[in-house]
């Protein structure tokens, strides 16, 4: 032990691998479902029509196999497609870091067949009732027309009947900077209906062509690719997020001491780690859900793709010098200070390796036995089909969840670092 725990941990639980079950229902031909969604579209003719599609910050799998095979529909009939970065602030809020962050997703103009516009300068294109801008793109706004492609899941920032999908697309990742700024500033009970109504604004410009809704199961698998028409989005957003909530992951066991995430990061989730996977929201005025209840959180690593971008460590209860050092203050405090959620942004005890983090979190909860600690490591919030959990909790595993080995203690490198 590096660190002089003033009360030791004298033993570490041990930990069995795990296999959990979830529903997988899988599209086998993702290409094929894109282009009959867009002919379920009933798009005009295209001819000499400059498109726009969007391209998010999100990691969805068959994310480049989609757009690509949008920008060939577009230029099969005849138009000319752009990618036009849809992300908010995040990438830092600058051109080249939103750039930057495409590429780490396999966003680029020879793989997605098309050239990618990542400029923060914004229109307005109109007002809601109550006065919100319905910013956008200055590219996409004079574009002939935009397609909306987003992934429908839950949220990290407001629970409402729809979450992050393609009304979220248009009024805030198409909005950049300003329209993320505008979103957050009306906090997490409002701002539903601001995005909403914003939407509808950007929609009654005619400026929408439609949009793609893309739902992945619990492995990280799309599931479906949803054509819906501009008119038919509010409507649809609320069916198409009900399904999304149903298939996503979740923890097997619900009540921890101490859950160890390998690795954070924004192509996990937009907090770096999924608030509705491990129960924190952290947000001024919003109550803390009852389950999952987990009273430590250790984070190891952030993600090479995050760009040092650790929105979310706060989440975290204790760190690694390691996931420290990886932050860049300036990709985050921006994509922060925009959010207004600056306790997601505060960086928890910070430890200096694997093993002292894990034993700090042990020696945090005074437990009589911490071998005995309900412990549970997981690879990210968004894989957790495998999994690790300590002996004490192997009796309570549901039906969905199998050991696949004995437990066995937990094997750390000469340096720390947990294997």
């Amino acid at each position: 032990m590096t660190f002089p725990f003033p009360v030791p941990v004298k033993a570490l639980p041990t930990m069995a691998r795990v296999r959990v079950t979830f529903p997988r229902p899988t599209i086998p031909d993702v290409p094929g479902e894109v282009r009959r969604g867009l002919e379920g579209l009933g798009l005009a003719d295209l001819r000499g029509r400059r498109i726009a599609v969007t391209a998010g910050s999100r990691g969805i799998r068959d994310i480049v196999a989609v757009l690509a095979t949008v920008t060939a529909w577009i230029r099969e009939r005849g138009g000319t497609p752009v990618l036009v970065a849809a992300m908010g602030s995040h990438g830092g809020g600058t051109e080249e870091g939103q750039r930057r962050l495409l590429a780490h997703l396999r966003i680029t103009p020879e793989s997605s067949g098309g050239p990618i516009l990542t400029s923060m300068d914004t229109v307005e294109l109109g007002r809601t009732a109550g006065g919100l801008v319905a910013y956008c793109d200055r590219n996409a706004a004079a574009c002939e027309g935009i397609l909306v492609v987003n992934r429908v899941k839950p949220h990290t920032a407001f629970a409402q009947p729809f979450g992050s999908g393609l009304l979220k697309m248009i009024a805030v990742g198409l909005g950049k900077a300003p329209a993320a700024a505008q979103i957050h500033r009306q906090g997490p009970a409002d701002m539903g209906a601001a995005i909403a109504a914003i939407a509808a604004v950007v929609i009654g410009t005619g400026k929408i062509l439609g949009g793609l809704a893309i739902i992945e199961n619990a492995y990280d698998e799309t599931a479906r690719i949803v054509p819906v028409r501009p008119e038919e989005m509010a409507a649809a957003e609320g069916r198409l997020f009900s399904e999304a909530t149903s298939l996503m992951p979740a923890l097997p066991i619900q009540v921890l001491d101490v859950l160890i995430v390998d690795e954070i990061g924004k192509n996990y989730s937009g907090t770096g780690m999924d608030v509705n996977v491990i129960g924190r929201w952290r947000m001024p005025g919003l109550p803390e859900p009852a389950r999952p209840a987990i009273q430590r959180i250790v984070a190891l690593r952030l993600s090479a793709e995050s760009e040092g971008n650790a929105q979310g460590v706060g989440l975290a209860d204790v760190v690694t010098r390691r996931l420290a050092a990886a932050i860049d203050p300036v990709a985050t405090y921006v994509n922060t200070l925009v959010s207004t959620y600056v306790q997601r942004a505060f960086v928890p005890v910070t430890m200096p390796t694997d093993r002292d983090a894990i034993e700090a979190a042990l020696a945090s909860l005074n437990l009589a036995d911490p071998a005995a600690a309900r412990v549970m490591r997981i690879p990210n919030t968004l894989h957790l089909d495998e999994c690790e959990v300590s002996a004490s909790i192997l009796p309570e595993l549901p039906p969905s969840a199998r050991a696949i080995d004995d437990a066995t203690p937990m094997a750390f490198s000469d340096d720390g670092r947990l294997l």
